[in-house]
């Protein structure tokens, strides 16, 4: 798996590329709590180049947007899923906690 970051005054654009698993979650975690640390809530994570995700991923990205909704009154927005990955996100119901968007320039617009 490959980050890489894009920060903007009003958000952040967290592009992720490869296979989100039990390995590299925490690779992910790490990422997205240092773009929180540095005062960034608004968070756009575009998965375009994400062929898997598994539980470990998804876990990450509830509890990202759980710690932003809570303690910052941010969010996080995904864009450019596979049709692979959205139909991961509709079978565990994720499509009702997160707002996916068709590309991340869609998803930076919304804040």
């Amino acid at each position: 798996m490959e980050t890489t970051e894009k920060v903007y005054k009003r958000y952040t654009i967290l592009r992720v590329s490869g296979r989100i698993d039990a390995e590299t979650a925490p690779s992910l975690e790490k990422q997205i709590n240092k773009v929180f640390s540095k005062g960034q809530y608004h968070l756009v994570a575009d998965l375009g180049g994400v062929d898997y995700i598994s539980s470990a991923g998804l876990r990450v990205l509830v509890s990202a947007l759980k710690k932003v909704r809570r303690y910052n009154r941010g969010d996080v927005r995904l864009a450019a899923l596979s049709a692979r990955l959205k139909e991961a996100f509709q079978l565990v119901g994720f499509n009702k906690l997160f707002q996916i968007f068709g590309d991340a320039e869609d998803a930076a617009g919304s804040f």
